[in-house]
Order: structure tokens, then sequence, then C-alpha cells
């Protein structure tokens, strides 16, 4: 099950990310999981939210770029080695990861992860051959 994550540029500058984060609670687009990277001059901010389409039609409103991306989000046992079983799994099934971000899940004992992968479909075939629970786009 893929899940729709929005990658914005975001420059690098005092405020400018408040102004992205204003503009999607004002128009009642949900932030469930985020991450940023920096460089010098500009970010990108990568965000799961609850209407990826409306939260497009914000930024581009704004003057902002963003690109929707396919992810895999997973739930990995809240244990010592958890995460290490699913990337094994990974890892040996010759699938790359290119960057992945944790948040918190609302299933007790359970870490939410989202995975993106030089082949998604791969990701996936894999991950739920293996009994790995994927997380549906409404749990997130």
């Amino acid at each position: 099950m893929f899940i729709k994550q929005l990658s914005i540029f975001v420059e690098n500058k005092v405020g400018r990310l408040q102004d992205i984060v204003n503009a999607l609670g004002e128009n009642e687009v949900n932030i469930s999981a985020l991450s940023i990277a920096d460089t010098t001059d500009f970010g990108i901010l990568r965000i799961i939210v609850d209407n990826p389409d409306k939260a497009k039609l914000v930024l581009k409103g704004m003057g902002v770029i963003s690109k929707t991306t396919d992810v895999v989000a997973v739930y990995i046992d809240d244990r010592s080695g958890g995460l290490a079983a699913v990337l094994n799994l990974v890892s040996n099934a010759g699938i790359g990861i290119e960057y992945m971000y944790a948040f918190l899940g609302r299933t007790e004992g359970k870490a939410l992860m989202v995975l993106k992968a030089d082949n998604e479909e791969m990701l996936e075939q894999v991950l739920t051959r293996h009994g790995v629970e994927l997380a549906k786009p409404d749990e997130i």
C-alpha cells in the first residue's frame, strides 16, 4: 500500500517553514509525519498529510515547489532489533533505501517507519511476503 508524500523545496530563511506549516493548517491540511533536511540555501521538507491534493494546491498558491512521491509506511515492532529485522529483509532482496524517517503511530507497541526505496513495488512485495504490516493511508 503506497502512501503519498509531498517533498517541498523550502528557502533556508527564518520563518519560511512556519509560513508553509501555517498555510497548511489554515487550509485544514493535517500533517501526520515530517522530515526536513537542509543545505546552505534550501531545505527539503517531506510530509505526509491527510489531503495531498489540497496541500499541493495550497503550496502552489504560495509559489512553493512540491513533488508527490510514493512511499511505503511499515509497522515495526517497538523493540531492540525491530528495525534491523525489516531492513535485513529489504537489503537481502537487493532493494536500496534512498531515505527513511520514523514517526509516532497510533498502535501500542509499534513504531511507524516511512521508507523510500529505489523500487517501491518490489519493496511492497518483499515486506508483504514476509508478513511485515504495511500502513494504509487512512492509518497515518
